[in-house]
């Protein structure tokens, strides 16, 4: 279905739903005259505009996915000026800052005692935080997993962004609105050149903190091998954090017989014919949201939908080499997603316990994809990384 609507979505309609704000919701405009009359019209008024920032939010990362299929039909390789702001990343619009408003996680789970309500305004502009100007960078880069793009990351960057942070989303070869083919990916470091051309361009003296999720962890360390001395931080999101001579399909061959849902949503491809190896990975969509998305809300669900494409598999059978002088020395964060159902919390501690990072931090009632299931949760840790002064 999501498919269908790429065909018949008008190109103008499309480019007027990214600008526009939200026509049918109307604000009050009466003026009462006395102090128990203004006291309900600013409750009325606060929650009027929280539901025109959640629907303008929800219409334009409809609309971005929508533009985006219409690319990816149309066959070209970039997205309007007006989606983008530099060259590798995609950056999705967010709702105007003048309430510092965003889409709250719907997740369907009960919320547990332990998890923190936070209101959007503590959220960005807590004053028990440090300032960010004592970070040691304030430039992240976000680097997506197997068949996502730098659209998973809108609500990170937001929030990232906002708060006074730098934040790159790179879409890799074959995925998001390059138009490689992923069939095409023979080596991992060609699947990673669009990260590895921005850490070659980057300043001396400048510094990144890199953050993985899910097959971007495996990306992520082949740059900080490369590129250790750009590296201030390394976080892995449900990532793969693999040692030394291991590649990412060692790594998941260890829960095969565990996953039956992850065997079930795979979906072989052979562009060079069934007598050859296969060249990619595509996902079932009637299965990606038990397996990616159990806990993220439906619009996130749709636009991941209408998104995701094809993971290329020889990067996946590649063997890192890592050495403890480049990639050893560059400090390394986790974070587990409990209710993890692609890569499980169990395989995620097989991987801390074989490779322990610095400081290992858990997001309960998140699925694979805390960006969408737990975007406030998320954003706390990585601020909260950045904010770690080196040894």
């Amino acid at each position: 279905m999501g498919n269908s609507w790429g065909c018949f979505a008008p190109r103008r309609e499309v480019n007027n739903l990214l600008q526009r704000r939200p026509t049918n919701i109307k604000k009050s405009s009466s003026s009462p005259s006395h102090d128990s009359f203004i006291t309900r019209n600013r409750s009325t008024n606060n929650k009027t505009e929280h539901r025109e920032d959640d629907l303008l939010l929800q219409q334009q990362a409809m609309a971005a996915a929508l533009l985006f299929r219409q690319h990816q039909r149309n066959g070209t390789g970039d997205l309007p000026a007006s989606l983008m702001n530099r060259s590798t990343s995609v950056v999705y619009p967010s709702p105007a800052p003048r309430k510092q408003a965003f889409a709250k996680s719907s997740s369907s789970r009960q919320r547990s005692g332990s998890d923190t309500l936070l209101h959007p305004q503590e959220l960005l502009v807590s004053q028990d935080r440090k300032s960010v100007e004592g970070v040691e960078t304030k430039h992240f880069i976000l680097v997506h997993g197997g068949g996502f793009g730098a659209w998973c990351w809108y609500k990170t960057m937001t929030l990232l962004e906002e708060e006074g942070f730098k934040v790159d989303a790179v879409d890799l070869n074959g995925s998001g609105v390059q138009s490689s083919d992923s069939n095409s990916i023979t080596s991992l470091a060609q699947y990673v050149k669009p990260l590895t051309n921005i850490l070659e361009k980057l300043e001396d003296g400048k510094k990144v903190v890199l953050v993985g999720h899910d097959f971007g962890g495996a990306c992520i360390s082949y740059a900080m091998e490369l590129f250790s001395s750009k590296v201030a931080k390394s976080i892995f999101i449900a990532a793969t954090m693999l040692a030394s001579g291991q590649s990412t399909l060692d790594l998941f061959s260890r829960q095969f017989g565990a996953n039956d849902l992850m065997q079930q949503a795979q979906i072989f491809l052979y562009a060079n014919g069934k007598d050859q190896p296969p060249t990619a990975i595509e996902h079932n969509k009637e299965l990606v949201k038990d397996l990616f998305f159990n806990q993220s809300p439906s619009k996130d669900v749709v636009l991941a939908s209408v998104s995701m494409r094809p993971v290329p598999f020889a990067p996946v059978m590649e063997k890192l080499s890592l050495s403890e002088a480049n990639y050893g020395s560059v400090s390394r964060f986790y974070i587990v997603t409990q209710e993890d159902h692609a890569i499980s919390p169990s395989l995620q501690e097989i991987m801390i316990n074989s490779n322990p990072p610095e400081h290992v931090f858990r997001i309960k009632g998140s699925d694979h994809s805390p960006f969408f299931s737990r975007p406030q949760a998320l954003h706390k840790i990585l601020v909260e990384i950045a904010q770690i002064l080196p040894k």
